[in-house]
């Protein structure tokens, strides 16, 4: 599908189908408000109506603003995949509201099919986009910002999705080096030599088991005279079985999602370097594969961790924690960083504090919090705040090393690995940290928003607005 924007007395191709938003109040104005009502449509959020003899499908939002239209949007991508409409125009009501009509429309569309013999094909060949606008230079930005963006997220979600007997440490790593080579990135990866010359023993303790190497990887954008300096971290863990602490079959489905941390720092420095944003940006991920074995690491095993902090084992299936451990000192002494945010599939936990579609941000400053909730109202993306507190850190303590890797009480489990992974924050980056838990956000079993089933791409929309926003 190709998605072009052009003034609207420049579209001369013959119109299929036109897509309208309608609010339950514009309803009562419209052309077609006799045909709308006979057939049951009331202007509800997502809610579809199409009048082929008209050329129509009609979109319910509770208002003309970027999060309803966004989501009626893709509602109609998921409705018209199986229509055979090849040419879909839509006009824009308002220039605020362009970004949102782009995402929605990329991102309802996108489908992942790799795997089926016989995928379905989607008749819509492209959407057009006109504007009333004299002038559209500065909308036609807004339009490429917003469409690299999108493509980014869905580069993103395709990583998430491809099975773990494809994506393994090795070939994330180098699906990095085909990144840099493609978008210019300085790339340095690190082996099991490499690790253990870096003395990460905790990452190297949770991929042991596994018939892959585990990999440090490190892509850094880095253009003249940047206005800021900004340290990516994602969980790269290609497969958890949970290890010796395996888990139950039913939740071992999925966790090719585990990855997702990775995948969007991946998502996120491709998006900023497709942007030229003047901001350097270096993202660094532990990919691991986290498996049993003869050779598995341990519950009651003592690590060594980079930091020379030793862990306590007490679960194997806590091992995202322990990877983000050793990759975060290693940013932090490669890069002196004004921020610093690492993104995990970290905890079960946070899904049960946020719910599914929100994800969940711990740190220590709350103005740099508040800069994010700003990204995500204008990113559309969710994102809620749980705090830190030294009661809870206490549930961390070892009486025979100086952590342990998972809590000694069964609350607030997703703000216990924040503050585990705290531990390892030096005390002059402790301001400039933020965890980002997207464990419930990053994949989905059914479509939400303008989310379709498998991967998000949760983290690359709102940290792209955000580095934007510098």
């Amino acid at each position: 599908m190709q998605l072009y924007f052009i003034k609207e007395d420049q579209y001369k191709a013959k119109v299929e189908l036109s897509l309208e938003f309608y609010t339950a109040e514009s309803l009562e104005d419209a052309q077609q408000k006799e045909l709308l009502e006979r057939a049951g449509f009331k202007g509800e959020q997502d809610s579809l109506c199409i009048l082929h003899e008209k050329g129509l499908i009609a979109c319910g939002v509770e208002a003309l603003e970027s999060s309803c239209v966004r989501s009626a949007v893709a509602s109609a991508m998921r409705a018209l995949s199986s229509a055979q409409y090849k040419v879909l125009h839509i006009a824009l009501p308002s220039c605020e509201l362009l970004a949102a009509i782009v995402e929605g429309s990329v991102l309802g569309n996108y489908q992942f099919t790799t795997y089926k013999s016989k995928p379905k094909t989607n008749a819509l060949e492209n959407i057009t986009i006109t504007s009333t606008s004299a002038d559209i230079t500065q909308e036609q930005e807004l339009f490429d910002t917003a469409l690299t963006i999108a493509q980014a997220t869905c580069f993103t979600r395709d990583i998430v999705n491809t099975a773990p007997q494809e994506m393994y440490p090795e070939t994330l790593a180098q699906l990095a080096k085909d990144l840099s080579q493609e978008n210019k990135l300085e790339c340095t990866i690190l082996d099991g030599d490499g690790l253990k010359e870096e003395q990460m023993g905790a990452m190297l303790a949770v991929g042991r088991a596994s018939v892959h190497q585990s990999q440090l990887i490190h892509l850094a954008y880095k253009p003249k005279n940047p206005k800021k300096v900004i340290s990516l971290v994602g969980k790269g863990l290609t497969y958890d079985s949970g290890g010796l602490s395996l888990k139950p079959a039913t939740s071992m489905v999925t966790m090719k999602m585990d990855k997702a941390g990775a995948c969007a720092v991946l998502g996120i420095i491709k998006a900023v370097s497709e942007l030229d944003l003047d901001i350097e940006v270096h993202a660094f991920i532990g990919a691991v594969e986290n498996m049993i074995g003869g050779n598995a690491y341990k519950p009651d095993d003592i690590l060594i961790s980079r930091s020379k902090t030793t862990i306590e084992v007490r679960n194997t299936d806590a091992e995202g924690r322990l990877v983000l451990a050793d990759v975060l000192d290693y940013a932090q002494e490669k890069v002196q960083a004004d921020y610093i945010f690492d993104f995990a599939t970290l905890t079960g936990a946070c899904m049960i504090a946020l719910g599914q579609y929100t994800t969940g941000i711990m740190g220590h400053s709350n103005k740099l919090k508040h800069h994010l909730f700003d990204a995500s109202n204008s990113s559309g993306e969710l994102v809620g705040s749980l705090p830190f507190n030294r009661h809870l850190k206490k549930l961390l303590k070892s009486d025979i090393a100086d952590i342990s890797n998972t809590s000694s009480k069964p609350f607030g489990g997703a703000i216990t690995a924040g503050l585990f992974l705290d531990t390892f924050i030096k005390e002059e980056n402790k301001d400039k940290w933020l965890h980002f838990d997207i464990a419930g956000s990053a994949y989905t079993d059914a479509p939400w928003d303008c989310n379709n089933f498998g991967g998000t791409g949760a983290g690359v929309r709102l940290m792209t607005q955000f580095l934007r926003s510098l």
